[in-house]
């Protein structure tokens, strides 16, 4: 399955914004700086296992539930 991780930053991006525009973008650099850039990853990447769980703890980290 393909595209897990576009799923994961959109999840958390989502959940953490609410929709506010100022918050997407504080939560993508946030995203951004604990090691993951959001623009390298579309939903035709290949799913890698470190980086989903690297994901699943920047959601935790957050308070995002993914």
């Amino acid at each position: 399955m393909n595209g897990q991780a576009k799923r994961l930053i959109d999840a958390i991006i989502a959940q953490r914004s609410g929709g506010n525009p100022t918050l997407m973008i504080t939560t993508r650099t946030k995203i951004m700086l604990k090691g993951v850039n959001p623009e390298r990853f579309l939903t035709s990447t290949p799913d890698d296992p470190v980086i989903i769980n690297k994901l699943r703890q920047i959601g935790r980290d957050l308070g995002v539930n993914v």
